[in-house]
Order: structure tokens, then sequence, then C-alpha cells
């Protein structure tokens, strides 16, 4: 693990209270915290994922990256075969703990890094990663590591902050940077949270190479939310955005790719 990791694991630890705390603001008194299952609704299927996703009671679904396990438990809870998490925060994983605990699902949350995951070869239909790549220095080596866990066929679904979106300051909107200054750089990210982590700009066609490179073919890029109307938004309350912010460029960059 190179030394941007560890520090961003050490603050990972050490803010992952008030995240969680943030994360579940909005629970009501009595009731279970928000999870979210990040597998299309059956539904809702492009014809390539109906052809490559198995029913979910037959799909190994691993979460990398998984903080306090809202994915991994919601994939649980929607009912797939086998559902894990993968983090390298202490912290964050204890509190994935509980979130299974309180919902009474069959998860397995497991200590590692993304870089370097401690599971089979060839054991997963569905890997996923939301916003944690860009946190990422190695993206071969991440990208690698889903590639080796994913049967063939399998398919890679994660997504990171839109990079065109982390060029602007979400209140004046003025542009920032240079869409082409990419490498790493600390960023707020957060403004509850007050330390800086290290993040790692890359560009769309950056990420694209770098899951060609990996053993993927890229089936859908996708850029959201996509309304042009401010009022179509809530204020971030972390700070890292804002409704005008979002009216003019998307917030999330995500990738659904297929391992060859």
């Amino acid at each position: 693990m190179g030394d941007a990791n560890r520090e961003n694991r050490r603050l990972w630890d050490a803010w992952s209270d008030d995240h969680q705390a943030l994360w579940n603001a909005a629970t009501a008194e009595g009731g279970l915290p928000p999870v979210y299952s990040p597998l299309p609704d059956p539904e809702s299927m492009a014809d390539w994922q109906a052809d490559r996703l198995p029913a979910r009671e037959d799909t190994a679904f691993v979460e990398l990256g998984c903080g306090g396990g809202q994915g991994t438990v919601g994939a649980a809870r929607d009912g797939v075969e086998r559902a894990v998490g993968v983090d390298f925060s202490i912290e964050q994983l204890r509190h994935a703990v509980r979130l299974r605990n309180l919902y009474g699902v069959d998860a397995r949350f497991v200590t590692g890094d993304v870089t370097d995951v401690p599971l089979a070869d060839d054991a997963f239909d569905v890997a996923y990663s939301g916003f944690v790549y860009f946190m990422v220095e190695d993206i071969a080596a991440a990208l690698g590591e889903a590639h080796r866990l994913l049967r063939d066929g399998g398919v890679l679904t994660f997504d990171v902050p839109h990079p065109f979106h982390e060029l602007f300051d979400p209140e004046t909107l003025a542009l920032e940077r240079s869409y082409h200054a990419t490498g790493p750089r600390r960023d707020k990210h957060d403004e509850v949270l007050h330390e800086d982590i290290v993040v790692f700009d890359r560009t769309v066609g950056d990420l694209h190479a770098a899951l060609v490179d990996a053993g993927f073919t890229v089936k859908e890029v996708y850029e959201v939310p996509q309304s042009d109307d401010p009022d179509d938004y809530d204020e971030d309350p972390g700070g890292s955005s804002s409704p005008e912010l979002r009216a003019k460029v998307p917030r999330t960059l995500g990738f659904w790719a297929v391992a060859d």
C-alpha cells in the first residue's frame, strides 16, 4: 500500500463515525439506516445486462471499498446468493458489521485494499465499487484485482466523481483547474470532515483505457444526473457539490464493463 493509501486509510478510520452519522442523518427514529442495491432492477435492465447478469439468487457479489456496507447489505437484502464487502478501514467495517446485523442478512466483510484483495480468483459474478477508485493511486492494480475476482464474463460496475465536475468551485461555479491536470491532489471532499484526502484525477479517456488494459470490454459509460434545473436537486450536506453546479455538469461518472 502506497503512502497516499495509508494516509487515506488513516483518515477514513478517523472520519468513520462522523461520516456514517451524516449518511444516517435522515433515518426515522426506530427505523433502519438506509442501504441501496448496486444491481439494476430486473425489470429495467438493458439487453446486454440481462444477457450477462445471472438471476439475483444465483449472483455472487463483491463490493470493493464497501465503507459502511450500504451496498453490500443492500445486495444481500435483495437476495443475492453471496455478498462480500472489502474495505481497508477497520472503523468503516465496524459500521458495516453493525448494519448487517441490524438488517439480519447474510453478508461477509473482509479487511483489505482494493489493489490487493484477499479473496479467491474467479469467485464472483458482479464486482461493484462506488466513489472509491478516485482515491486509489494504482488504478491498474485495482482494476486488475477486480478482473481477477470475476468469473469469465463477469461484470464490473463502478462510479467516481465526474472529472469535469471536479474542476469547478461548487459555490461560485468558477473553473478552478485544467481538465488535463491529472495526478494526485488534496481534496476536502466533504466540508464536515476536517482533513483533506488524497485523490487522483483521471480523465474519462484515462479510465476507459485503464479498463481495456485490465482486460475488460466497456459496455456502458453513464453520466448522472442529467437535469439542467437546479430545483431538481437537494443541497449537498457535505458541501462538495451544489444544485447549481449539478444543473451545469454531471456529478457522477460510471462504467459497466465485462471481464474478457
